[in-house]
């Protein structure tokens, strides 16, 4: 990926919540002088002859625009105080990681950024009016311009009324995490991803990848060890294919987005070892982008941990909801039907000359089936319609697919679910309801 840097920082871009009001700013700055500009330059009365345009005096003016720069900073103070609340609530709600989709939302950053620059168009326009008899001007288009902006501002208040009422609205959070977790899947797991020894097959052979690794690589690579600690948010493999490529390397990476890694814990392994300087160090940590928190650009598991710790804090004594549990349930099972009809990346990686250049970090079906159903599992091992939703799902997941590996792992949580709720303390009824669920899902996954 070649422009991993430039993705992690325009996702930080689209993570913040001024970048999208500043920049419809400076549009509004830009209007103003577009407007101005042609006033000052009309030779004709034209806007005067039109009868839905503004064709008062300075004084009118000046009253008009004051009344709209002071009522749009009354109402982007109240929409700021909304959103304060919306993500105060969602905290305490759905948890503090979710913020940030909250403020992805490129609706709320639309309506503040409507009612700034509103406000500052307004003060552009007011400060060209001159009442004075012998130069008097008055920008009747700009003013006019003003008032739409005015009316459109309503409009989109409106807007924010109804949006911040549903945004908060647990349906919808986890439908949005949902479509995240789709989007990262569809990223992440392409049908094409590392690039075999023949384009006309794919290898899959493990002896042929075996007689491609050197046989002393344990005896003669050396670590690449961290110079920063924090959340990989994302590894630049193209960048480090070409490292590979430059020193004729074989790197084997240790770690993938996602992970917490602290300073001086090992990054990759480099062979041949004596090809490690600082330089090349350095060249390596730079391919790593780290950050003080998981983002979701190659970290399938990050919107995975978001819909279980909705799921989690719903199952809580305090809180004790689980139709919230059972809908992430349902979002994480369609995701991962989703997920079983692709194809996992390859985690060996060769150059366009066949020659193995990157063994990178594995992740399997098992790994994310734990990420999603576990702690799930365990915190709603107690609550039958959660647990009999458990096999259920995985009933559902075992008919998209028929690798054994999968199976093995739908089969395992199939058990797992099973296991915890005989150590509950259900109703015999309750408890046949469960076992009819895990039959099924057997069943599903064709094990005897």
């Amino acid at each position: 990926m070649k422009n991993t840097k430039f993705s992690n920082f325009w996702d930080s871009l689209n993570s913040s919540f001024w970048f999208v009001p500043t920049v419809m700013v400076f549009l509004a700055i830009a209007l103003s002088f577009l407007t101005i500009g042609i006033d000052q330059n009309q030779k004709t009365n034209l806007i005067g002859e039109l009868g839905w345009a503004y064709t008062l005096g300075p004084s009118g003016s000046r009253a008009i625009l004051s009344a709209i720069a002071s009522s749009m900073m009354s109402v982007a103070t109240t929409a700021f105080s909304i959103t304060i609340v919306a993500l105060q609530l969602a905290s305490s709600q759905f948890g503090p990681r979710l913020l940030r989709n909250f403020m992805q939302d490129r609706g709320n950053q639309i309506v503040l950024g409507t009612f700034i620059s509103t406000f500052v168009y307004s003060l552009m326009v007011l400060r060209t009016i001159n009442g004075s008899e012998k130069n008097e001007f008055v920008p009747h288009l700009a003013v006019t311009c003003g008032i739409g902006l005015a009316i459109a501002s309503i409009g989109v208040l409106i807007y924010f009324i109804h949006h911040s009422a549903s945004s908060i609205q647990v349906d919808h959070v986890i439908k949005l995490v949902g479509d995240e977790l789709d989007r990262a899947i569809d990223r992440l797991f392409p049908k094409n991803i590392g690039t075999s020894k023949s384009k006309n097959k794919q290898q899959d052979n493990q002896s042929d990848i075996a007689a491609d690794i050197p046989a002393n690589f344990d005896q003669d690579s050396r670590p690449i060890k961290a110079i920063n600690g924090g959340y990989i948010q994302a590894i630049n493999n193209y960048e480090l294919m070409q490292i590979a490529i430059e020193h004729n390397l074989l790197l084997q990476i240790l770690q993938r987005p996602g992970r917490f890694i602290v300073e001086g814990i090992e990054l990759a392994q480099v062979f041949p070892g004596k090809e490690v300087n600082e330089q090349l160090v350095s060249k390596i940590n730079d391919a790593f982008l780290i950050g003080s928190q998981r983002t979701e650009m190659q970290d399938v598991e990050f919107s995975i941990d978001q819909l279980v710790e909705i799921a989690v804090r719903a199952l809580s004594p305090g809180i004790n909801d689980p139709f919230t549990a059972i809908r992430c349930i349902d979002q994480l099972s369609a995701a991962l039907c989703r997920l079983t009809q692709r194809e996992i990346p390859s985690p060996y990686r060769y150059d366009d000359s066949n020659q193995l250049r990157m063994i990178a970090e594995p992740i399997a079906f098992a790994d994310v089936m734990d990420a999603a159903f576990n702690q799930i599992r365990q915190n709603g091992k107690s609550n039958v319609a959660v647990t009999m939703r458990l096999l259920e799902a995985i009933a559902v997941v075992a008919r998209f697919t028929d690798r054994t590996t999968h199976r093995k792992a739908l089969k395992r949580h199939a058990d797992l679910t099973d296991r915890a709720s005989q150590q509950a303390n259900f109703d015999e009824l309750d408890r046949k309801d469960i076992q009819e669920r895990y039959l099924a899902a057997l069943k599903a996954i064709k094990q005897e």
